[in-house]
């Protein structure tokens, strides 16, 4: 997707302090097994400059937010969420393991599991997603064809907007799924069946995608500011009107897409993280 170069580039917001001590416990997090590598009480090793501010710049983009490097914490308050930790930890140890507590044998006629509950959510997402290949969609609202192209498409575009953000991508990806089981009433048939395997986030934009869509086609030139009768706050907004902008948008015939397998492995990626560390440089250095 090809830049406006004549939009002006959206500058981060200054963090505010609760968001500040989320990214100092999620950089205290990665930082503990380098800082505390031996269990209970005594000294933090240290770490270098470098080392604080790599886990300081993953953790705030697995938040999902865009913080300038002057906001983010300091390495002093990412120790101190480390120290609290390793307390915690500590208690914990003290305390002793718990048992695992014992499944109950079902009560006879009891509903049967949600997938989600016996299924890997990456396997659910493939079982739901392939049977919209089978789904064809009018040709004059749909060039692009059948609802899994349109899926990957919008997942791509959505990729290209927000390559670390999964709980957008899944909404993305999977916003349409209810298609192959009620088409009639398809986005209550596609959380449904995504029920217990998607973030409550993810629900919500998938859940509003069809008012944001009317949203944007009827904003001059695309350029919707909210969503009638819808209430959140403004990023939520925000972000449910890109996906309606980007559901609008995936519908080019022929464009490039990924393969579901492709798609899912991006996700796993986001999952274990190992995204986060292909463009690190162990000897570069950032601001504190």
């Amino acid at each position: 997707m090809r830049p406006d170069k004549y939009k002006r580039r959206q500058q981060a917001p200054r963090a505010d302090d609760r968001l500040r001590l989320q990214i100092a416990q999620e950089a205290a997090r990665r930082l503990y097994p380098r800082l505390a590598p031996e269990p209970g009480p005594g000294p933090l090793a240290d770490a270098s400059e470098a080392e604080y501010y790599a886990a300081k710049r993953k953790a705030a983009a697995v938040l999902g937010r865009r913080v300038r490097p002057g906001d983010l914490p300091s390495d002093h308050e990412v120790r101190q969420a480390v120290v609290a930790l390793a307390r915690d930890r500590a208690a914990a140890d003290a305390d002793g393991p718990s048992p695992p507590p014992a499944s109950p044998e079902p009560e006879p006629g009891a509903p049967a599991p949600r997938l989600a509950e016996v299924l890997d959510r990456f396997e659910l997402y493939r079982i739901r997603l392939e049977p919209l290949e089978a789904v064809k969609q009018g040709a004059r609202s749909h060039p692009e064809g059948d609802a899994l192209f349109h899926s990957l498409q919008v997942f791509e575009l959505a990729r290209l907007e927000r390559p670390f953000d999964e709980e957008f991508l899944l909404a993305a990806l999977l916003h349409d799924v209810g298609k192959a089981i009620d088409p009639a009433d398809h986005i209550a048939a596609g959380l449904e069946s995504l029920d217990g395997a998607i973030p409550e986030r993810t629900r919500w934009l998938i859940a509003h995608h069809r008012e944001a869509r009317a949203a944007v086609d009827a904003a001059p030139a695309g350029r919707a500011r909210r969503v009638p009768g819808v209430e959140a706050d403004d990023q939520a907004i925000e972000d449910l009107l890109l996906l309606g902008r980007l559901d609008r948008e995936g519908r080019v015939p022929g464009a490039p897409v990924p393969t579901v397998a492709e798609a899912i492995a991006h996700l796993r990626g986001l999952e274990d993280e190992s995204y986060l560390d292909d463009g690190d440089d162990p000897g570069s250095t950032g601001p504190d």
